[in-house]
């Protein structure tokens, strides 16, 4: 499985909503809403990095009230 984190910026006073409703699409691991520069913080995961792109990027992108993304694939996962 190839997985990314989604920095996301909304609409003001949004955050909450949109992070409630991004954790109910297909290949969205979890979905937080955090304060900082990002408003949203998703992480995401499909089979392929060409399925990352082509289907789940884009369902998260166009959600109403997302204003701004940056997608983040993750290289490794440290473990202890």
């Amino acid at each position: 499985m190839v997985e990314a984190f989604m920095l996301i910026q909304t609409e003001v006073g949004r955050a909450e909503v949109i992070a409630k409703q991004l954790a109910t699409l297909p290949g969205v691991l979890s979905a937080e809403y955090v304060t900082g520069p990002y408003d949203v913080v998703v992480r995401i995961g499909a089979e392929t990095l060409d399925a990352l792109k082509a289907d789940v990027v884009p369902s998260v992108q166009q959600m109403s009230g997302i204003t701004r993304t940056l997608t983040c694939p993750i290289a490794a996962t440290a473990h202890s």
